[in-house]
């Protein structure tokens, strides 16, 4: 993909309030006046889309640890709920066109910030990166995606996978099927998901159309495997292919077993089925164990959970992370909301709760047994798995080539279109990836 070059960064801000007297002591909170008092930090506008659920229990505990490390900096909730980042994005997207940033936002590390930085809405930050001395905390699979043309323009807290299914072990069980031994290929997870139908359950849920792109792009992961979906972005899979229509034809089945009452819901309406014990399957990022969890349901108990079948030793990557937008007006307040979203106890106490795992390698084992299993599985699995991006996240496409796939599965699923009918969408959005 093209990208313009980027203007001048963090340093060069830093250096502006340095002029002016308005630097801030590392890990203060504070600014100089000039004449040796200190003056509160003032407030830190955060746009997040964490707003309910594990999500904002996660953030409240990541703001209880900014708070304790920078005490003269005030967080302010500038939070957008809904639909997966989308409503935020919208509201953000007029805000920064108005030339009225928030001090720093959430966005999908990776491709979907493309348009922020080709507009020179946000800063280069890897000055941070060597002042937090995370090169050396992160690991290098992460370091490259998070790298643009030689910079860095965001810093995450966290780490998800995309690619996971989870199951309800007693309706596998009542279909004949062994919770322990999901099927390897998506072929066979559709044989099961008939064998689920046959028993009077419902084989899966699916929700509103980003998780509608999600499922579909573990299914092409799964037919294609990891250089193939690779390729999709750097042309070398050409998504007019007859493996990609294959893969779509494999999807349309799956959506043909769907329980359709759903295609307009959010993620965790269409999950709670297979809280309930409703449904067999669903897609979805690992956030969801919060929602088991909250249902008081145990892990490899009451419910399973494994890579989309076929996707085995792959890791659907995405990772909140939080920018420096340009024209912010408190960025020694974002400075220090940066740190704390990337440091040790901030990594611990938000992915603890929200179900993800810390973007730091360097845990002790201490630190990783506060973690529940699923999670220190999720740790090994990125430590060894080969890391493709996710494209209903934002980190493989850039957020115009998302929402053009989303519109198209929203069309696929609703009937309004064929598998060729999808894959020709597809094509189409995808064409600017090539430019």
């Amino acid at each position: 993909m093209k990208r313009i070059a980027a203007f001048a960064g963090f340093a060069a801000i830093s250096l502006m309030l340095a002029a002016c007297g308005g630097g801030a002591q590392q890990g203060s909170g504070t600014e100089s006046t000039g004449s040796g008092e200190a003056t509160a930090g003032g407030e830190v506008s955060v746009v997040t889309w964490w707003e309910a659920g594990s999500e904002k229990d996660g953030r409240d505990a990541l703001v209880k640890v900014f708070e304790e490390e920078h005490p003269d900096f005030m967080f302010k909730n500038a939070a957008v709920a809904g639909g997966g980042g989308s409503q935020a994005k919208q509201k953000l997207a007029a805000d920064l066109a108005a030339q009225n940033p928030p001090d720093t936002f959430q966005a999908h590390a990776g491709a979907e910030l493309t348009d922020y930085i080709d507009a020179m809405q946000i800063e280069d930050v890897s000055a941070l990166y060597d002042e937090f001395k995370l090169r050396d905390a992160f690991p290098d699979t992460l370091i490259d995606r998070l790298t643009v043309d030689g910079k860095i323009y965001s810093v995450p807290s966290n780490i998800h996978r995309a690619n996971v299914v989870w199951a309800n072990k007693a309706v596998l069980e009542e279909a004949g099927l062994d919770p322990a031994k999901p099927a390897t290929d998506i072929e066979g997870w559709i044989a099961d998901m008939e064998k689920v139908k046959a028993a009077g359950k419902i084989p899966i849920t699916v929700g509103m159309a980003w998780t509608q792109l999600e499922l579909l792009e573990s299914v092409l992961m799964a037919d294609l495997g990891a250089d193939g979906y690779n390729g999709l972005f750097d042309g070398s899979t050409d998504w007019a292919s007859a493996e990609v229509t294959k893969s779509l034809e494999h999807y349309s089945k799956i959506i043909d077993l769907a329980d359709k009452s759903y295609l307009n819901e959010d993620w965790e309406p269409a999950m709670n089925p297979v809280i309930a014990g409703e449904v067999a399957y669903n897609v979805m990022g690992d956030w969801a164990i919060a929602a088991f969890e909250a249902a008081g349901k145990k892990y490899n108990e009451d419910y399973v959970a494994f890579p989309v079948p076929g996707s085995d030793g792959i890791f659907d990557f995405l990772a909140d992370s939080f920018t420096m937008p340009v024209g912010a007006k408190n960025v020694d307040g974002a400075k220090a909301w940066l740190q704390t979203i990337s440091g040790k106890p901030g990594q611990i106490a938000f992915n603890t709760i929200k179900g993800s795992i810390p973007a730091r390698s360097d845990l002790t084992d201490d630190e990783i047994k506060q973690f529940g299993q699923y999670q220190q599985d999720a740790m090994k699995s990125f430590a060894e798995d080969t890391i493709v991006s996710s494209i209903a996240h934002g980190a493989a496409v850039p957020v115009a080539v998302s929402n053009d796939m989303n519109a198209a599965c929203a069309k696929f699923a609703q009937g309004a279109s064929d598998v060729a009918g999808l894959q020709a969408e597809l094509v189409k959005a995808a064409t600017s990836l090539s430019k």
